[in-house]
């Protein structure tokens, strides 16, 4: 209760808020009081002199710097006296009595200052303050009583009149404050849900944007996978069929009666050839359309088969790959080709990272519930700065890098409930982890 005496209506819920609501009402006040700061020193001088003009102008300056105060505070944002409000209203009962006093008594027009402190009053603070304010108005009206500058014979009437139109514009004061100040805070109310609205609206646009990128980095890559799986079965295709004549025509010469020499030479030629043919095997087995099945598979055997894919780098030279597999590794239920893509990824990526001489360390191993594959180089390693972008979608720290290849291992190995992450990355190496639960 105490609190409230003290506080605007109603109290406020943050500082933000007090001053929000404070300093527009202490504008009004001020303007409020300017207002019948002239039109008193008008009355007193010009339209109705008065025997103690130069009391009522001294009373006035006094109200005049009170007001000069109170403008200087609200020019810095501040309001005068805010955490005293009684001891205001008690200066201001004083001060209007005094200038009904010295004016016509009880029939000074000066009382009609009693209606405009109300006014402000129930503007400013609390329905207690503004009545506690009333009932030290209504004193010091009634104090008029006894003062000896009557114009005119007292009429209880007038005085009692005038104490109930104090109260009436005391109360019409305080519950269209009231309403005002419900209106602004059901008005916050709205604004601020309309700003959660804006962010949550905000922050699914920007989810949408996200999917709707990751989408076409996928498209891009599976469309890039396509135009590369075309190339090379045509390569293959036109590759293949003049090598398997000679291959024949090798074989035929070699059933033929020469000097052993040359046997020997038409047989490293022919195992050169067959070396070519597997070459452009695997290259047509790894460019074949993906299948999309979920099927049990042996990790070793998919990584295995992306080093396959990966000794034909051209990055590859003089590099040494060091492979580790635990005994015992469960089975994995996951779409082969699609892992085989992830491990082939995250291999050319080490070749890239590691200088000629370097090694390249792939680990498989257990790890309840399921497996766990390392892939580690002692290459020149990711600045720390770019490590949390680098599964975004198009981020890359190559020169002629696409930034879809880990953005693509990552969809790959969460979509059948995996995980990849960096483990580290310093100027000695990096190491990739990649997990997936047993079958």
């Amino acid at each position: 209760m105490s609190q409230s005496l003290l506080s605007p209506i109603p109290p406020p819920q943050s500082p933000a808020e007090r001053i929000a609501w404070e300093l527009p009402a202490e504008a009004i006040t001020i303007r409020i009081r300017w207002f019948g700061l002239c039109v008193g020193y008008l009355f007193v001088n010009f339209l109705s002199p008065s025997k103690h003009q130069l009391e009522l102008n001294g009373i006035l300056a006094l109200a005049t710097g009170y007001a000069i105060a109170d403008t200087v505070w609200s020019r810095r944002r501040r309001v005068f006296l805010s955490e005293t409000p009684l001891f205001v209203s008690l200066m201001e009962s004083i001060f209007i009595g005094l200038l009904c006093h010295f004016d016509q008594g009880i029939d000074s027009l000066f009382r009609f200052y009693y209606l405009l402190s109300l006014l402000v009053c129930a503007f400013r603070y609390t329905p207690l303050t503004t009545y506690l304010t009333l009932a030290l108005h209504a004193l010091s009206f009634s104090l008029l009583v006894f003062s000896g500058n009557q114009s005119a014979p007292i009429q209880p009437a007038s005085i009692l009149l005038m104490l109930v139109f104090m109260a009436w514009v005391t109360w019409a004061s305080t519950a269209l404050s009231m309403l005002v100040h419900t209106a602004g805070e059901q008005l916050a109310d709205l604004n601020a849900e309309l700003q959660r609205n804006q962010k949550l609206l905000e922050q699914r646009i920007a989810e949408r944007t996200t999917e709707l990128q990751q989408s076409q980095a996928m498209l891009v890559q599976q469309e890039k996978q396509a135009a590369f799986g075309l190339l090379a079965a045509g390569i293959a295709h036109e590759v293949g069929n003049p090598l398997a004549a000679i291959s024949g025509l090798v074989q035929m010469m070699n059933r033929k009666p020469l000097d052993p020499d040359m046997h020997e030479r038409l047989g490293l030629i022919d195992e050169q050839l067959r070396r070519i043919q597997r070459t452009l095997r695997e290259l047509v087995d790894f460019s074949r359309p993906a299948s999309r099945e979920v099927r049990r598979c042996d990790i070793r055997e998919v990584i295995k088969a992306a080093l396959n894919v990966a000794k034909y780098y051209k990055r590859m030279k003089g590099k040494h790959v060091d492979v580790e597999y635990a005994e015992d590794m469960p089975d994995v239920q996951i779409v082969r080709d699609q892992v085989l893509q992830v491990f082939l990824n995250l291999i050319l990526n080490a070749l890239d990272a590691t200088q000629e001489g370097g090694t390249i360390h792939i680990a498989a191993r257990p790890a309840p519930p399921g497996i766990e594959i390392t892939v580690k180089d002692d290459g020149h390693g990711v600045r720390a700065e770019d490590q949390p972008r680098l599964f975004q979608a198009y981020f890359t720290t190559k020169e002629t890098g696409t930034g879809l290849g880990l953005f693509v291992c990552r969809n790959i190995v969460e979509s059948m409930s995996g995980r990849i992450e960096l483990v580290e990355s310093s100027p000695a190496g990096t190491t990739f982890r990649v997990r997936f639960p047993a079958a």
